[in-house]
């Protein structure tokens, strides 16, 4: 059963990797950049330089913690322990890997530490500002990180599925310590509004839409 698994594992990885043209080739390079999420920072910033600093303080060091607690259990912690290669420097399908501007990550690749990081970030974001305009662009861009693991060949989908549980109970948890913290020290809740929620679902789709034209300006 294993062993039938870990074939349609690779199936899978190679023919997502196998769809590869030149636009997406810098689509999803520039997209799986760590850069690529700043504007989506600064828009959640910007949502919260309008709350009580003391609420705005404790919901960026809470997302902190949530990435922190996500990349370390992913990265830090069970990719040494499962030690699975990723794709790149797997010996049974390595040379068949399309690989772009010669990344290859590093060695191990179970489980995503960008999955993990991604939905470790919306799943706390979400239950924060608790809307549909905030969750549906947050979920978005992290599905498309989490394709632009498997399209760049360094992430199985069992890497990336592995990713979105460390991901899911990390914003989940670091969400209730959140709630511990407000009941101690008399942080009460912010109230987000609809177009609050508008400037973080617009700097999603700028984001997508801008690299989308620096990908074809390059491609062309």
């Amino acid at each position: 059963m294993l062993d039938y698994l870990i074939d349609l594992d690779s199936d899978a990885l190679l023919t997502i990797n196998g769809w590869h043209d030149i636009f997406q080739d810098a689509f999803w390079f520039m997209l799986s950049s760590k850069l690529a999420s700043v504007l989506i920072a600064l828009g959640l910033i910007w949502v919260l330089l309008h709350k009580k600093r003391s609420y705005a303080l404790l919901v960026i060091a809470m997302l902190a913690l949530t990435i922190t607690i996500a990349d370390q259990v992913s990265s830090g912690i069970i990719k040494s322990l499962v030690e699975r290669f990723r794709p790149t420097h797997d010996p049974t399908i390595g040379a068949l890997v399309h690989t772009v501007n010669g990344y290859r990550g590093g060695m191990y690749g179970f489980v995503s530490s960008h999955a993990a990081n991604a939905f470790g970030a919306i799943t706390l974001i979400s239950l924060i500002m608790r809307q549909r305009l905030v969750l549906f662009p947050l979920l978005l861009w992290a599905l498309l990180q989490c394709y632009s693991r498997m399209y760049l060949g360094v992430h199985y989908p069992g890497d990336i599925l592995g990713g979105i549980v460390v991901g899911l109970a990390s914003g989940w948890l670091v969400w209730l310590l959140m709630r511990l913290i407000q009941r101690r020290f008399n942080i009460s809740n912010a109230t987000f509004t609809k177009s609050e929620g508008a400037v973080i679902a617009s700097s999603v789709g700028i984001t997508i839409i801008g690299i989308a034209v620096a990908a074809a300006f390059q491609a062309w």
